[in-house]
């Protein structure tokens, strides 16, 4: 029987330092160390520089922002009757805007990811365009399919009576364009995560294709659907460009946080301030609640 060759160096190195190492083995693959080692060796100071100088950069109007704020006449301006009412329609018409992209992204989002079919890329790259698009460019897209006069609009007018620009049905119509795209690619990636086998067993023992997804699919994928859902109602709550252009500025009707911020912005700073602090806070808040699900996987 032929012996194992051991390698000289080896055997020096175990000699001095009193034996071999003994490795913790899993699989036949020696465990890697735990550790970052970037923060073992430091950070060069060309790379520290700019970091702390972006990191300035993004704090800086944040700490601006906290410092001037009129805390001792905080309670008093979100509880004026104009604030109020531009927070209660933001909070309704992202909150209507989050379900319709409930009730249409899930689905789009599953023909994306369980069927193939072609052009699937090219419908994928329309579904996330609003991410990349202009809000602004969106809300004049959407005057020229919805409008009175446009593509869609025209027919909804004459034949139903239906007007969707400068309504509230409108906000949230604008709301769902720029925020259902965020609710789609995270449940796609959920879905594409998922195993399908499960499905396919439910498939296989008699039920149909909306039973299986109802029943299995569904509670797979429900992490992915509610920071999706997260995801939409924040982006709803903080749309502007394509409100302004599509449902208008009008007190009561149309008029969302962020508009009212800009139009305070003008005429009474103290109730911009305090209205950008509560959209500041909701976007911690939407931070904070998926920072668990952003980190996993990671050690």
């Amino acid at each position: 029987m032929t012996e194992p060759v051991l390698d000289k160096s080896d055997a020096v190195t175990d000699r001095l330092t009193g034996g071999p190492r003994r490795r913790r083995v899993r699989g036949g693959v020696p465990r890697a160390r735990r550790g970052v080692p970037g923060l073992r060796r430091g950070v060069p100071l060309p790379l520290l520089l700019p970091a702390l100088v972006g990191l300035a950069f993004l704090l800086l109007p944040l700490i601006a922002l906290l410092v001037r704020a009129p805390w001792r006449g905080l309670p008093e301006q979100l509880t004026s009757p104009e604030v109020w009412q531009a927070l209660q329609l933001s909070l309704v018409t992202a909150t209507a805007a989050t379900a319709v992209s409930l009730v249409l992204g899930v689905p789009l989002a599953w023909l994306l990811a369980r069927t193939d079919f072609p052009g699937r890329g090219f419908v994928r790259a329309l579904v996330t365009l609003p991410l990349v698009l202009p809000p602004v460019v969106g809300g004049v897209a959407l005057l020229l399919a919805l409008g009175r006069n446009g593509v869609v609009g025209q027919w909804l007018d004459s034949a139903f009576g239906i007007t969707l620009p400068f309504t509230t049905a409108g906000v949230v119509v604008a709301e769902t364009f720029v925020a259902m795209p965020f609710l789609v690619i995270s449940v796609e990636g959920t879905l594409r995560a998922a195993d399908p086998r499960y499905e396919e067993a439910a498939t296989t023992l008699g039920a149909s294709r909306f039973t299986a997804f109802r029943r299995v699919t569904l509670p797979l994928i429900a992490p992915g659907i509610a920071a999706g859902s997260v995801l939409a109602w924040a982006r709803a709550l903080g749309e502007f460009g394509a409100t302004i252009t599509f449902a208008g500025n009008f007190p009561g009707r149309t008029q969302t946080m962020p508009l009212a911020v800009y139009l305070a912005l003008q005429s009474d700073p103290a109730a911009a301030i305090a209205l950008s602090l509560v959209l500041l806070a909701v976007s911690i808040a939407v931070l904070a609640g998926l920072r668990d699900r952003w980190m996993t996987g990671v050690s």
